[in-house]
């Protein structure tokens, strides 16, 4: 499933991958973001393990390195 690759994506990019937009699916993060909430949107039945709660906690996490660049 693309949402869960997308997740698993962030979740890389948050850790490990030192905040490198190289690891992100779309190459950035704004559009990976976007895309990701867009994809989640087009689905008929939302996944149980993926709520709209998750947006507003990584959009928070995407953000915070925002600021202090």
């Amino acid at each position: 499933m693309l949402l869960s690759r997308l997740q698993q994506d962030i979740e890389y990019f948050l850790g490990y991958g030192n905040r490198c937009e190289k690891h992100l699916y779309y190459g950035n993060v704004k559009e990976h973001f976007q895309e990701m909430v867009k994809l989640w949107k087009s689905l008929p039945e939302k996944p149980v393990w993926f709520r709209a709660v998750d947006f507003i906690k990584y959009k928070k996490l995407l953000t915070a390195g925002e600021a202090s660049a």
